[in-house]
């Protein structure tokens, strides 16, 4: 089976008195995910934009990937038989 997708990634970030905040959106069309992150420069460190854009970028695709994993295997839960749910866990055919 072939599939080809393409899902459209945003990324924001803006700084607030030496806290830069990241907002990045995932849109595939179907389904929308917000991750979230942060990064807090310290009064004593040198101000380098770059750092903290990384490190709070980092932290919102971080965020993001969690929700993605975390849906992919309530998405494969549900795809189960209820009958299979009923009984002993069986671990999932995709690796997570």
């Amino acid at each position: 089976m072939s599939h080809t997708a393409e899902w459209k990634v945003r990324l924001h970030l803006f700084e607030e008195e030496g806290t830069t905040k990241a907002r990045v959106v995932l849109d595939t069309g179907t389904t929308s995910l917000t991750g979230h992150g942060a990064a807090h420069r310290n009064p004593a460190d040198t101000d380098t934009p770059e750092i903290g854009d990384e490190l709070a970028a980092g932290r919102a695709l971080h965020d993001l990937a969690r929700q993605l994993v975390d849906t992919a295997e309530r998405d494969v839960v549900a795809m189960e038989p209820a009958t299979a749910r009923r009984e002993a866990p069986s671990p999932l055919g995709w690796p997570l």
